[in-house]
């Protein structure tokens, strides 16, 4: 009992720092940016419409890398049910040629600009804000905004954002891991573990890993075949 009061501590509090800007708030955040395999996740969340009850059934609510997988999948489906949201993926092909920086803050860029674009009119009309999970301004980006860092454990709607990105880029690293078994991203989600390191230098590259996350170890593994 004393752990789910916490949460609910945590959850109001999130909950309350977006109520407190008096404004209508879209919140942004990214999945998958430091992983060496598979595309990078963004989303954007709009809580257009706060309850008691809704922060109720969202008690949990925290920075997607507190919780358990479980705990994210389990509201996963009211966020995406409850809010105006949308979920951007940028591919490996994509990122290997503008960088990772730049790959996330586009997917944050066309996960906020889809959403803004299906906000009611009475929304629209009302002052914005965009939350931007990080140190870094979206590019590009013609709404107002605010990046804040670890803001996915200070705004209710970055950490909605970072559940629906982080939960969608698990789903999606399980579908490649069915393709590709011998690297266990179902396990790992492509971050370059030990074990995945090791995988790699048994099996090589597969088309949905970053060479350039990997230029460095296979410089040093050449060095050492030299000896």
């Amino acid at each position: 009992m004393a752990v789910k009061k916490t949460h609910e501590i945590k959850s109001k509090r999130l909950f309350d720092y977006d109520l407190s800007l008096n404004k209508v708030i879209v919140g942004t955040d990214e999945a998958g940016r430091g992983c060496g395999a598979g595309g990078v996740f963004a989303s954007a969340v709009c809580f257009d419409k706060i309850s008691k009850e809704l922060m109720e059934s969202l008690s949990i609510l925290n920075d997607s890398k507190k919780l358990s997988r479980k705990h994210r999948e389990e509201i996963f489906d009211i966020i995406k049910s409850e809010t105006i949201n949308s979920v951007v993926c940028i591919e490996v092909e994509e990122i290997e040629r503008i960088n990772i920086l730049n790959a996330s803050l586009k997917a944050m860029n066309m996960a906020c600009s889809d959403v803004i674009s299906r906000l009611p009119e009475d929304l629209k009309e009302k002052n914005l804000q965009v939350l931007v999970d990080g140190n870094r301004a979206i590019r590009n980006f013609t709404y107002p905004q605010k990046f804040i860092i670890k803001g996915d454990g200070t705004s209710a709607s970055i950490a909605a954002a970072s559940i629906l990105a982080k939960v969608s880029r698990d789903r999606y690293m399980d579908k490649l891991d069915a393709e590709f078994p011998q690297y266990k991203w179902a396990d790992n989600a492509g971050y370059l573990t030990k074990e995945h390191m090791a995988l790699i230098d048994k099996y090589g590259l597969s088309p949905y890993h970053r060479p350039s996350y990997l230029r460095k170890h296979f410089a040093k593994q050449e060095q050492l075949n030299l000896f």
